[in-house]
């Protein structure tokens, strides 16, 4: 039964994984697409790549989604609240998906292990959660608009007396690098979520010992499930986020961008924080067409976000919960 369970926790990561990268796929591209800097096969092909190469380029998330967050239980029961916590994300994915909302599959699967781990009993890492996941969730988009703006002040000084067709285009050429950087941190942060959590399930069943590293078949498919999830595209939020906040010029899409990727590295590497990209992206989003004028952000649609913001690490943790009140009744 144990074997099982484990075979279920890394199908069903993985499944997570895939609705991960098709439902952050917005992140990378929906700037470029929007301002016609590449067109959305290439852009996907190009996320896709960028996101398997950055799932590979560390673990420090990896750890911190794997040993940071709630004190799993060993063995089946372990189990058990990993596979709850992985439904309530996906579950929650979907929903925010099939609205077209750009909501956080990071803090989605959080909320899970968080609402699984109380179900269960389990102990909380609350602490960690403050400092690794709560402190950045709020900083990463305060910094992203803020540095967004900035940003494209600068870019509007600079070439406030250039030829405006030389300038689109060029802007039109720097997208496309940084969309490749955004690509690389969205790898980098969410592919490494997944790892994190079939660490967490090795570990409640002694696969692997604390000390050790991520094995590497682990790494490969997570980023192999992330770039093909990233690859089938994800439509219905590139278009909220590409246009419906605000319609981007070349050059505030490649401020958003710039920003999001620089915030994305300095958050996994530096400080080892499972931010969202999805937070960072359409902040910095907002914070580069605000200097267009404020009306120019659509901030009907930004309110529906950021509710749907507020609402994902509970939403996913009361179905976390319910699912493995169910699982455990059965399995008794």
């Amino acid at each position: 039964m144990e074997l099982t369970l484990v075979i279920a926790v890394v199908v069903i990561a993985l499944a997570f994984d895939y609705t991960n990268g098709f439902h952050d796929a917005a992140n990378a591209i929906a700037t470029s697409v929007s301002t016609r800097a590449l067109t959305p096969r290439v852009a996907l092909l190009m996320a896709a790549a960028c996101n398997f190469l950055g799932a590979l380029a560390g673990t420090e998330v990896a750890e911190t989604i794997g040993k940071g967050i709630i004190a799993t239980p060993a063995g089946q029961h372990g189990l058990v609240v990993v596979i709850a916590a992985l439904i309530g994300a996906i579950t929650w994915n979907l929903i925010t998906w099939y609205f077209g909302l750009p909501s956080s599959s990071s803090h989605a699967l959080i909320g899970g292990l968080v609402g699984a781990g109380l179900a269960s009993s389990s102990v909380v890492l609350w602490s960690g959660i403050v400092d690794k996941v709560v402190i950045p969730m709020v900083l990463s988009p305060a910094v992203g608009f803020l540095g967004a703006f900035l940003l494209m002040l600068a870019i509007l000084w600079l070439f406030r007396r250039r030829n405006p067709g030389k300038t689109t285009r060029g802007f039109r050429m720097a997208q496309s690098l940084s969309a490749a950087a955004m690509a690389l941190g969205h790898g980098l942060q969410d592919a490494q979520k997944t790892m994190g959590v079939i660490f967490l399930a090795l570990l409640t069943t002694g696969h692997v010992q604390k000390g050790d590293g991520i094995p590497l078949w682990v790494k490969i498919s997570a980023a192999t499930a992330i770039s093909l999830g990233t690859y089938s595209g994800g439509w219905r939020i590139m278009r909220t986020l590409g246009r419906r906040i605000i319609h981007l010029d070349p050059a505030r899409g490649f401020a958003s961008e710039a920003v999001s990727a620089v915030v994305l590295y300095v958050m996994a590497i530096g400080l080892h924080a499972p931010v969202s990209t999805t937070h960072t992206i359409t902040s910095a989003v907002m914070g580069a067409g605000a200097t267009k004028r404020l009306s120019a952000v659509r901030w009907g649609v930004a309110k529906g976000i950021v509710t749907a913001w507020v609402l994902t690490i509970p939403a996913a943790g009361i179905v976390a919960a319910g699912v493995y009140g169910l699982v455990h009744l059965i399995l008794e």
